[in-house]
């Protein structure tokens, strides 16, 4: 029977939820690992990849948190270009290619020879890798939250969309125990060699993880045209038909990715260098948070799903934009002191993790949404969450450290006046609301929609319910 345009395909619909959390969320926990591994790592192997300056001992860190943030140049392609494959193709088709090319990077970093070796292709080298990793995460995004909240169907949007957080958490908590593991290496083991090890575990898992996403059910398949060829609208369909959809991701993105990284990627490295903390000590403080992390996203978005995801994105705006500040001038050098308070941070963050990917998906038809959601949201992060752990490095060299949690306390308030802008009626709790998404008709240069069951919608035509 033939599958039409913007409903999933009728394996998906068979599919048992566990088996699609398990095979969208396992993969996106071993890309996460890959990924986010580099910057625990970072403090044992900057010296290998740049040379110190004679002036500056944080030359050699702030060179490789600068490579972490040319890394994010590739996600906006990475988006372009896998977000159209999955709308062609399918999300798991386009699932099963970036967590590839993950495993590709991994193992390229883990071999790379030191400046001492190579000279100047060793930090080449290191770019290279990391852009291929990049645009695997870039692409990595839409598909996989496009994957979950499909799969959770129109009752279970954001509870499933919130698992892709709890994999990217459970990612970040494995590359914390690869780097506490890696550093009971006798001596100075890890700075010497021993960084290399969880870079080559990671492209093993990545191994892995494919085999586990073959078995998925694909939850979207293009229907054939009349002509029986795939529908080829282009890989900026979106943002022409809905450039103002685009826009909202950007504006609610913002914040939340900032927030993310600072909370979950850089805070160990920023208490090592702003507060004297012990470096195995912080990345402990962040393993245990991250736990207490992964744990409370599927909470916040069953709390999503009775109160509405617009009001869960507002309170963790504003709730950011007035604590961020306070809470990283708290932070000391003690373990408790960098636990707490980023568990504090990361509980603020949940209010943004827990719905962001079901709030996304939802701004865009079926047919589109790989593309909708991908670009706009990995432009965002390339420019504010690539860049958090080299500004707040840089702001600390030049002596104005201080200035790092206003920076992100005024872009968490940007992500708050946009949820603001989100109509009240149409971001109304899941219980309440109609599946808006669910039976969408779209061809290139048309973007009609009908909701079954809601005569007359008033959302009917060319842009989804987003804004007022």
């Amino acid at each position: 029977m033939a599958v039409r345009d913007g409903e999933p395909t009728p394996a998906s619909r068979r599919a048992r939820p566990w088996r699609q959390l398990l095979s969208g969320g396992v993969g996106h926990t071993v890309e996460s690992h890959d990924w986010y591994v580099y910057t625990f790592l970072a403090v044992y192997f900057a010296d290998d990849f740049f040379p110190k300056s004679s002036g500056d001992p944080l030359t050699p860190l702030l060179d490789t948190f600068a490579v972490f943030a040319i890394a994010f140049a590739a996600r906006p392609v990475g988006a372009v270009v896998m977000g159209a494959y999955a709308d062609r193709f399918g999300r798991r088709s386009a699932l099963m290619v970036t967590i590839s090319l993950m495993g590709v990077g991994s193992l390229l970093i883990a071999l790379t020879p030191s400046y001492a070796t190579a000279g100047p292709p060793a930090p080449a080298l290191l770019v290279v890798a990391r852009l291929i990793q990049g645009f695997s995460l870039g692409g990595e995004y839409g598909a996989a939250v496009t994957f979950l909240v499909e799969s959770g169907g129109p009752r279970r949007g954001a509870l499933f969309g919130s698992f892709q957080y709890v994999a990217s958490s459970a990612g970040q908590i494995l590359a914390g125990l690869s780097t506490l593991a890696a550093a009971q290496l006798s001596g100075d083991g890890i700075d010497r060699w021993g960084w290399r090890l969880p870079f080559l575990w990671g492209a093993v898992l990545c191994l892995a993880g494919l085999v586990i996403r073959r078995s998925a059910e694909e939850t979207f398949r293009p229907a054939p045209e009349a002509g029986g060829r795939l529908a080829r609208s282009g890989p900026f369909a979106a943002l022409r038909h809905h450039p103002r959809q685009a826009l909202l991701v950007v504006g609610l993105t913002t914040g939340g990715t900032v927030a993310f990284y600072t909370w979950t990627t850089f805070l160990p490295a920023y208490a090592t260098v702003n507060a004297d903390a012990d470096k195995e000590s912080a990345v402990l403080a962040g393993t245990v948070s991250l736990i207490f992390f992964g744990l409370i996203q599927p909470l916040g978005g069953m709390f999503s799903d009775r109160v509405g995801d617009r009001r869960m994105m507002i309170a963790f705006g504003t709730a950011a934009a007035v604590l961020t500040v306070p809470l990283l001038t708290a932070l000391s050098s003690s373990f408790w002191s960098v636990l707490l308070v980023q568990c504090a941070g990361m509980f603020i963050l949940t209010g943004y993790t827990s719905v962001a990917g079901a709030l996304n998906a939802r701004l865009f038809p079926r047919e589109l949404r790989g593309r909708g959601i991908g670009l706009p949201y990995a432009g965002t992060v390339a420019l504010f969450g690539g860049t958090a752990p080299y500004v707040g490095t840089w702001l600390k060299s030049i002596g104005s450290s201080a200035l790092f949690p206003w920076y992100v306390a005024v872009l968490c308030a940007v992500t708050a006046l946009t949820a603001s802008r989100l109509s009240p009626a149409a971001w109304r709790p899941m219980k309440d609301r109609p599946s808006l998404q669910e039976n969408i008709h779209w061809s290139p240069g048309t973007a009609e929609r009908s909701t079954p069951g809601v005569p007359g919608d008033r959302h009917a035509g060319s842009e989804p319910p987003a804004a007022t």
